[in-house]
């Protein structure tokens, strides 16, 4: 499956490029879990719900195996199912499209992912129970939302999988907060982890996957780390600007700023400006730079 291609001014030369909020700290926590269960062998797909212009998608399809599927959902630019929802969508993805979506992933990859454009409630529809490895869930900040998404991953999840839950500490997500700490206390979630947007957990024991980032020194370079404890149970904490892991490569990586055609209308500075001389200050330079242009019409012809 295939999308047109972006204009050469809107082509992603690298990650940074897309936009989107997925920071160094988190990359680096997706790529010591997806990379973890490739070691241990563990079997599943992957799945996003809410993926906005693709650019935690793109990371994560990284990590897909030949024989497992990549399941991305998200409204893009289709009605949202109630009016709550779209009033959300208006407010925070109003320029987000299913195009630009395809189009920056088509930069990284050769092939898109199974999309669902629609509600994330359809979800149960398209990804059978006990199938992903790996959920990342990123759509709505309602709380009744969140709570659905958060109930269709650990159905979603095989024995063993992990789930991450985006803004679950933001100002303006708390229906996220209620919805994450609900499913912790009251629905069996076990935190792993926190970051600075993002809660990372598991149905099964956190604690042997704990261990392993507690030991591993070399890799918590660049990262602080704490170790809490809610309710009697250990949840560690990252926080930092971790150098990233080796990110995907986009096919325009070799496109300089300078190559790329201007949009219709629009005009480039050239990257070095060359001094523009600067004619001598005069009284006859600073009159008509100031002056009404029929009085200085009238000083040059008295001094004429």
């Amino acid at each position: 499956m295939t999308a047109t291609t972006a204009p050469a001014e809107q082509r992603p030369r690298n990650l940074n490029d897309v936009k989107g909020w997925f920071p160094s700290l988190d990359q680096v926590l997706f790529d010591r879990f997806l990379t973890r269960q490739e070691r241990l062998g563990q079997r599943g797909d992957l799945m996003e719900m809410g993926a906005y212009m693709g650019k935690s998608a793109i990371f994560t399809a990284a990590y897909l195996r030949p024989d497992e599927r990549f399941t991305v959902c998200d409204l893009f630019d289709a009605d949202a199912p109630d009016e709550k929802n779209a009033a959300e969508a208006r407010k925070s993805y109003a320029t987000l499209t299913r195009t630009a979506f395809e189009q920056n992933y088509l930069a990284f990859w050769s092939e898109l992912p199974h999309l669902i454009q629609g509600p994330t409630s359809v979800v149960p529809d398209h990804v059978g129970p006990n199938t992903c490895r790996f959920i990342h869930v990123d759509a709505s900040h309602l709380y009744e939302h969140v709570a659905g998404d958060i109930d269709t991953a650990r159905s979603a999840l095989v024995p063993g999988g992990l789930v991450v839950l985006d803004d679950f500490r933001s100002e303006h997500t708390p229906g996220v907060a209620a919805a994450a700490w609900e499913a912790v206390f009251t629905r069996g979630l076990r935190p792993i982890c926190l970051s600075t947007q993002k809660l990372y957990g598991t149905w099964d024991d956190p604690e042997p996957l704990q261990d392993e980032l507690l030991a591993d020194e070399e890799w918590r370079k660049g990262m602080h780390t704490s170790v809490q404890e809610i309710a009697g149970r250990r949840v560690l904490r990252f926080s930092g600007k971790p150098a990233n892991p080796a990110a995907p490569r986009s096919r325009y990586a070799h496109e300089s700023r300078e190559s790329v055609a201007p949009a219709s209308g629009t005009r480039h500075l050239p990257t070095t400006q060359v001094p523009v001389a600067r004619r001598p200050v005069t009284v006859r330079s600073i009159a008509a730079d100031v002056l009404p242009p029929v009085v200085t019409r009238a000083i040059r012809r008295r001094r004429g």
